[in-house]
Formats: C-alpha cells, sequence, structure tokens
C-alpha cells in the first residue's frame, strides 16, 4: 500500500468510518461515492460504533502478500450493529471458540508490514466481546 493511500484510509482503517447517505440514510462501509439503494451521489462520513455480531468465518491458510506470517489465521464477516457486514481478520481467538452469532468488538493491530525497516500498516480486526468481571 503506498503511503497517500494509506493516508486517504486512515478513518476506514482506524475509526472505522463510512458513509450515510443524504438521500436514503443508508449506511455504508467501506463509504460509497454513490448509493447503490437510490443512486444519491451525497453523503456524509459516519462513524460505526465498532461492534457487531459474527455471522461467518473461515481459516485461511494461504499468506497474503505483505502480512504476518501468522499462518492459519481468521478472517470473518461480522454484522455491525448498524446493518452494514465487514470482511476482516478476527484476532485473540482460536476456531474453536468461534460461533455464528456471537458478539464482537474491533480492535486495532497491524495489518502488514512493508519490510522490517518499511511502513506499519495498523487498521481493525475483530475479537470476541471480553467478559467484565465485577
Amino acid at each position: 500500500m503506498e503511503l497517500p493511500r494509506y493516508h486517504r484510509l486512515q478513518g476506514a482503517l482506524y475509526r472505522l468510518e463510512g458513509s450515510r447517505c443524504n438521500a436514503c440514510g443508508t449506511l455504508h462501509f467501506p463509504a460509497r461515492a454513490v448509493c447503490p439503494g437510490c443512486g444519491g451521489t451525497e453523503h456524509l462520513p459516519h462513524r460505526f460504533k465498532g461492534a457487531g455480531t459474527l455471522w461467518s468465518f473461515s481459516e485461511l491458510y494461504q499468506l497474503q502478500r505483505g502480512h504476518p506470517k501468522d499462518i492459519p489465521h481468521l478472517v470473518g464477516i461480522i454484522q455491525l450493529d448498524e446493518g452494514p457486514r465487514v470482511l476482516a481478520q478476527i484476532t485473540d481467538a482460536e476456531p474453536e471458540e468461534l460461533s455464528i452469532g456471537m458478539r464482537l468488538e474491533m480492535v486495532t493491530r497491524l495489518i502488514r508490514s512493508l519490510g522490517e525497516d518499511g511502513l506499519r500498516i495498523y487498521g481493525y480486526k475483530f475479537r470476541p466481546v471480553m467478559e467484565k468481571n465485577g
């Protein structure tokens, strides 16, 4: 990922920022220029809460270029509380600990690095919601 593109995507990567269509109110993640529902072209930024439920998941054994060598790793589709579905890596969990419909929360983690001394790209991942004691 080139540095200019990385700066353009910081809202989405760090704050889970998408968009809300001014015409119909539909929420989108990632942000869209044209609403697929009504064709509206005016949007406002929308920051999602970063919480949702696990809709589907899989364990990947194929290493992607530039990503940490943590194979296998988990990816899932998370149904955000506000509606949109997000494809994201799942962290802090083993496959046997996951179940469809469980609560997940967004965390910011290392996504990939470009060489040992290169740019380190952080972004969103999801993890199971931790039980709070007391």
